[in-house]
């Protein structure tokens, strides 16, 4: 029984310790993973060599100026030839692979080639768990807010129940005549719930000017609240117009301000000169700040809702991609629905550029737009036009009415899309991974009202999900291509291999393997554990004269190491397979 002496390590820039480790006696293996300095070999795959080798470590400066890494790998791990590729993302070297032996025989072409194609899987497998990684977070954390914002959502907020409770709180504890809840709304403030029926009431629901009043003047300019004694002493039209129709005489004043902002009052009248204490004061302060938060949480709850819609239909979208890895068309057809529904446009595109020219993949809401782009074919960008602003380096072009705009006045093939569709305000959103331009989400509306920062942000948001699925189907289909790859070199390898999984049963094993040691087909097929495996090669003669349970003692010693053995000349000669190797090795 001959075996190879060796060993590898999968080193990633982290502080720079191995991230992964085989083959090295534990007194070496874990020094190494918990080493904090760039070796100077390391160094050289960081500053751009993307493979070498050394000869012989033991041979080099490093190892005779004691380095100390470098002596722990000689002397402890008695490695002399080592090898060291680059793993590669975007020209950057994120890590890199080292394969050693315990004799000084340097590695050949085809042996470098198959660790740079491990080591280039190696950066497909770290960026697609990257990609995955942050797409399963970004739908545990969209799916946590929607969940919440539907709690939230089934209790509405209702502000006119919330200020006629208020009112009718302040009426009865501070034993007032009546008094409203005015909101302000631009230049005038509305009474939006008032205990006083009758015409003055309406009047206050009509809003009053905030120009010139007496009442909200000191509001605005910051008072705590304003006590007016006797309102018939104040020398001012709308003063002594209250004082004759309604009798009021003595006035409370409680601004609602949030932040430094006067969101609007309430007003506490009493039909008498009687002037409120300073515990009735505070008590209307109180209900004033209570009425704060119920605008407040009422503002949150509408924004939630839209929140809640827009985050609900990104998890949509998420789920879509996370169901249907590398198929585009569900995750493009549903992104357009979501984003022409919530921005409250009629039409939504999305088109694919590549390089040259943007071609239609998606249309939602008008389908004899469709029937035309796909008369019309591929689109190619030309000066003046929306999409040449996009490949030119621009995120958003946004028209407030595109038939206003030089394209729809000089281009009949935009002007014929934009009639048919009725279009009037119109956005279109680049698709970017970095800084290449992969396609656009463009809606519209029939009538002229621009889309909002929100709305905005919304399709930008869609766009990253579309780079994301692009990004991801085409690490998938690189994955595949890898792995059929990989099964091809796997069974063409000239040696049997088989390969054991965590739980020590059988994962792997290649068309060598099977033939060479005549392994029925059903045999194979459950599965067995490696104790059955041995067992049953010890039964038939494999190991020599052995008894199974103690060959299986000593193989289970070795289960880290890469086990082979050669099968006995007689059979070799019978199964004509020279000095072929079978090996069983734990994944």
């Amino acid at each position: 029984m001959r075996r190879r002496a060796r060993h590898s390590l999968d080193v990633r820039w982290r502080a720079h310790g191995a991230t992964a480790t085989a083959g090295y006696p534990s007194e070496l293996a874990e020094p190494l993973r918990e080493w904090r300095e760039i070796h100077p070999f390391q160094r050289r795959l960081v500053q751009g060599e993307r493979v070498f080798q050394i000869l012989d470590l033991a041979a080099e400066e490093f190892y005779r100026s004691g380095n100390p890494l470098t002596r722990a790998a000689v002397d402890i791990g008695g490695i002399r030839t080592a090898a060291f590729v680059a793993l590669v993302k975007d020209a950057t070297s994120v890590g890199g692979f080292t394969i050693g032996r315990r004799e000084v025989r340097a590695f050949s072409d085809k042996q470098i080639g198959l660790l740079q194609n491990f080591a280039a899987q190696a950066v497909i497998a770290m960026e697609n768990a990257r990609l995955l990684t942050e797409t399963r977070e970004a739908l545990e954390q969209q799916t946590a807010t929607a969940e919440v914002l539907q709690v939230i959502n089934s209790s509405p907020g209702n502000l006119a129940p919330v200020f006629e409770a208020i009112l009718a709180k302040a009426h009865s504890l501070c034993d007032v005549t009546h008094g409203s809840l005015y909101l302000r709304d631009g230049k005038t403030i509305r009474a939006v719930a008032t205990g006083r029926p009758g015409a003055w009431a309406e009047r206050l629901r009509e809003g009053v000017p905030i120009d010139d009043n007496p009442f909200v003047g000191p509001l605005l300019d910051g008072a705590r609240f304003l006590h007016v004694p006797d309102m018939a002493e104040i020398d001012h039209p709308l003063s002594q117009a209250i004082v004759q129709a309604t009798g009021m005489r003595t006035g409370l004043y409680v601004p609602l301000r949030k932040d430094d902002a006067l969101l609007g009052l309430i007003s506490a009248v009493r039909d008498e000169v009687r002037p409120f204490a300073d515990k009735q004061i505070a008590l209307l302060e109180n209900f004033a700040a209570q009425a704060v938060i119920a605008m407040e949480n009422a503002r949150l709850i509408t924004e939630t809702r839209e929140a809640l819609e827009q985050q609900t239909a990104t998890a949509e979208v998420l789920q879509v991609i996370n169901s249907s890895p590398g198929d585009l068309a569900p995750v493009f057809d549903a992104m357009l629905e979501k984003a022409v529904r919530l921005c409250g446009a009629v039409q939504g595109v999305l088109r694919i550029y590549d390089g040259d020219s943007f071609a239609v993949a998606a249309v939602h809401g008008e389908y004899r737009l469709l029937d035309l782009a796909r008369r019309q074919g591929v689109h190619r960008p030309q000066p003046g036009d929306p999409f040449e602003a996009l490949v030119r380096g621009e995120h958003i072009v946004h028209f407030a009415d595109i038939r206003e705009s030089v394209v729809y006045r000089t281009n009949p093939q935009a002007r014929e899309n934009i009639d048919l569709g009725g279009g009037r305000s119109w956005i279109a959103v680049a698709l970017r991974n970095e800084d290449t331009l992969l396609g656009a989400i463009s809606v519209y509306r029939q009538e002229i009202r621009p889309f909002t920062d929100k709305q905005i942000a919304l399709l930008q948001n869609f766009a990253a999900q579309a780079v994301i699925a692009m990004e991801n189907a085409r690490l998938l289909d690189e994955i595949r291509q890898r792995q059929q790859e990989l099964r091809v070199t796997f069974d063409n390898m000239v040696d049997g291999v088989a390969m054991f999984d965590e739980t020590l049963h059988l994962a792997a094993w290649n068309r060598n393997f099977q033939e060479l040691l005549q392994l029925p087909d059903e045999f194979l097929a459950q599965r067995h554990g490696f104790d059955e495996h041995v067992r049953y090669l010890s039964e038939r003669g494999e190991f020599g004269e052995t008894n199974p349970e103690t060959e299986i003692k000593r193989l289970r010693g070795r289960l880290h190491e890469h086990y082979q053995f050669e099968r006995s000349a007689r059979m070799a000669r019978s199964l004509k397979y020279g000095t072929t190797r079978c090996r069983m090795a734990a994944l």
